[in-house]
C-alpha cells in the first residue's frame, strides 16, 4: 500500500488507468454518470476485499484454547443470542464463554458481625440459557423423586398442608422470584440447618431464573415422622415436610443433607473437595495390600444396635478390625458416614438398614455392599471377612462398584441435578400462591458466606457455585411402575436371604468341625 493513501484511493487510481480518459467537452451530466459509476464499482470491490481479508484472520490465527471469562453481574445474566448466519467451522470449535458471578469479599465481616446485612439487589430475577444441552439421562435414584410426592399426586399441595409440618419443622423455606427468605421456628442441631440453605442458595446459582416460586417446611432432625395413619384417608392435611431420610413406614420429601457442603463441627469438607480427594486416596495403598479386616469407627452411644457392635470388638477369637471391610451402621437413624464408607473402594459391610437417603435405594446387595444380619451381627461379619477372604475378587469387584457409583453418581453436578428436579416436581404440585411471611429474613449466599466465621465461612466459599451451569440438568427418568417395584424389592430380598443361608450353613459346618 503506498503511504499516505487509502484502499478506496488504491482502488480508483486502478480504475482511472483502466478507463479511457473522457473527452474534453463531455456534457457535466456524463462526467457525473462516469464519477459515480466508479464510485459503486470501487465500494462494490472494497467490500469483497474487507470480507475476504476477515475471513483470512479468522483462516490463519491460531483458535484459543483458553476459556474465555467474563465478568458480569447477576441481572445481566441474559440468555445468549445466537449468530444470524453460521459461523465458519474454526468459529464453530471456539469454547464457550462461562458468566463467572461477581465474588464475593467478606474482608472487614468480622468487625461488621453485628450491623444488619441486606442482601444486594439484583433487580430483576437473573435468568440464564446453558449453551450445551442435558446431561443426559439422570441416575437411577432420581425416580424416586416421583415415588416421594407421589402422596400427593392426586390432590396437590395446599396451604393448608404445608402449614402442618410447622410443628416439627426447623424452617420454612419461600423462594419468590429468584430470591430466597427463611423463617426458623427453631435451632437445628449444629449448623444443618445454615448448611442446608447455604445448598439451596448455591442451586439458584447454577441454574438461575430455573426454579418456580414455592414455599416448603424442612425439619433438620434424624428421624422422619410423617405418618400416613395419622392424617385423613383423603390425604387432606398430609403435610409434605423435608428432611434428610426417609423410613417404609412414612412419607418424609428426602432431600440432600447438609454435609455436602461442608461439616463444620468436626472439619468435614464440602463434598465437591473431598470426593476427589477420597478418589486419589484409594489409589494409594492397592486391595491386595490392605489388611483383611472389619472396621467401624462412630459414636456408640447413639442406638443400642451400635452398643452391640461393641461386643465384636477384638479377642483372642475375634480378631478382626481393621481395613478391607468397613461396617455401616445406622445410628438414631439414618447415618451421614455411608456415603463416605461407600466411596472408599472397600467393601461395604452394610448392617440390615431401615432408612434411607436420597440415594441410597439404588444400592443393590452383593452389587453394591455385603448384607450383614442385624440380629447376630458379630458371626455374620465374621462369616462375610471370611467370605471375602476366600473370594478377594468378587470382593473387590463389590467394592470398586459402590465406589464408582458414589464418584460417578453422586457428584455435585448430579446433587444438584436432584434437588432440581425435586423442587421443580414439588412446586408443580403447590395450590397456592408462595408468600413472604412477615416474620422471615431473606437470605443470600453473600450475607450467610460472610456472617459465619472459621470452618464455617471457609467451608461455604469453598462450596459456592461461581457460574451458572454450561449444561442443563439431566433428564429424569419416568416414575415406577408398581411391578417394577415389586420385582426389585423382590430381587434384593432373594440375595438377602441367599447370603443369609450360606452364612447358617457356614457355622453349622463350623460347629460340626469344633
Amino acid at each position: 500500500m503506498v503511504p499516505g493513501r487509502n484502499s478506496m484511493e488504491i482502488i480508483i487510481a486502478k480504475f482511472s488507468h483502466w478507463w479511457p480518459p473522457l473527452k474534453k467537452g463531455t456534457p457535466a451530466t456524463l462526467r457525473a454518470i462516469f464519477f459515480f459509476l466508479v464510485l459503486f464499482l470501487a465500494a462494490y470491490i472494497s467490500s469483497l476485499c474487507l470480507d475476504t481479508s476477515a475471513f483470512l484472520s479468522i483462516k490463519n490465527e491460531p483458535v484459543p484454547t483458553n476459556v474465555e471469562v467474563v465478568l458480569v453481574r447477576p441481572e445481566n445474566l441474559t440468555k445468549l443470542e445466537e449468530p444470524r448466519t453460521p459461523l465458519p467451522a474454526k468459529l464453530q470449535t471456539l469454547p464457550e464463554r462461562v458468566l463467572e458471578f461477581p465474588a464475593i469479599d467478606c474482608s472487614g465481616a468480622d468487625e461488621r458481625k453485628n450491623q444488619t446485612r441486606t442482601c444486594p439487589d439484583r433487580g430483576k430475577e437473573p435468568t440464564w440459557e446453558p449453551a450445551r444441552g442435558s446431561r443426559g439421562e439422570c441416575p437411577s435414584y432420581f425416580r424416586w423423586i416421583h415415588e416421594d410426592l407421589k402422596p400427593w399426586k392426586a390432590s396437590g399441595i395446599t396451604r393448608e398442608m404445608v402449614e402442618g409440618g410447622r410443628g416439627s419443622a426447623n424452617f420454612r423455606l419461600v423462594i419468590k422470584k429468584g430470591r430466597v427468605y427463611v423463617e426458623k421456628f427453631r435451632k437445628s442441631i449444629q449448623s444443618r440447618d445454615k448448611f442446608t440453605i447455604w445448598g439451596i442458595l448455591q442451586l439458584l446459582r447454577k441454574y438461575p431464573g430455573k426454579i418456580p416460586d414455592l414455599e416448603l417446611m424442612f425439619d433438620c432432625e434424624d428421624k422422619p415422622v410423617i405418618r400416613p395413619e395419622k392424617y385423613s384417608a383423603e390425604a387432606a392435611a398430609l403435610p409434605p415436610l423435608f428432611r434428610y431420610c426417609g423410613d417404609r413406614r412414612t412419607v418424609d420429601v428426602v432431600f440432600p443433607d447438609w454435609s455436602f457442603w461442608g461439616w463444620a463441627e468436626i472439619n468435614i469438607r464440602p463434598w465437591d473437595k473431598l470426593q476427589k480427594e477420597m478418589k486419589e486416596g484409594n489409589k494409594i495403598i492397592k486391595w491386595e495390600e490392605r489388611e483383611p479386616y472389619a472396621y467401624w469407627k462412630g459414636n456408640p452411644f447413639v442406638a443400642d444396635t451400635r452398643k452391640d457392635l461393641l461386643t465384636c470388638n477384638v479377642s483372642d477369637r475375634h480378631d478382626w478390625g481393621a481395613r478391607i471391610y468397613k461396617i455401616y451402621i445406622e445410628g438414631y437413624a439414618w447415618s451421614v458416614s455411608e456415603k463416605y464408607i461407600l466411596a472408599c473402594d472397600s467393601i461395604t459391610f452394610m448392617v440390615k438398614p431401615y432408612y434411607y437417603d436420597f440415594f441410597t435405594r439404588s444400592l443393590e446387595p452383593l452389587v453394591h455392599y455385603w448384607p450383614i444380619n442385624d440380629r447376630d451381627k458379630c458371626r455374620s461379619i465374621e462369616y462375610g471377612v471370611q467370605w471375602g477372604n476366600q473370594n478377594p475378587e468378587k470382593a473387590q469387584a463389590i467394592g470398586r462398584a459402590a465406589s464408582e457409583l458414589i464418584q460417578e453418581k453422586v457428584s455435585m453436578d448430579y446433587v444438584y441435578d436432584y434437588m432440581f428436579h425435586l423442587l421443580n416436581e414439588y412446586g408443580k404440585l403447590l395450590r397456592f400462591e408462595p408468600q413472604v411471611p412477615a416474620a422471615s429474613v431473606e437470605v443470600c449466599s453473600e450475607g450467610m458466606a460472610c456472617s459465619g466465621g472459621g470452618l464455617e465461612r471457609k467451608f461455604m466459599l469453598e462450596s459456592l457455585v461461581k457460574s451458572p451451569s454450561l449444561s442443563r440438568p439431566c433428564e429424569i427418568g419416568h416414575p415406577f411402575e408398581s411391578q417394577e417395584l415389586e420385582k426389585y424389592y423382590k430381587r434384593n430380598l432373594n440375595t438377602i436371604r441367599r447370603v443369609q443361608k450360606w452364612e447358617s450353613q457356614y457355622w453349622q459346618d463350623f460347629e460340626k468341625q469344633g
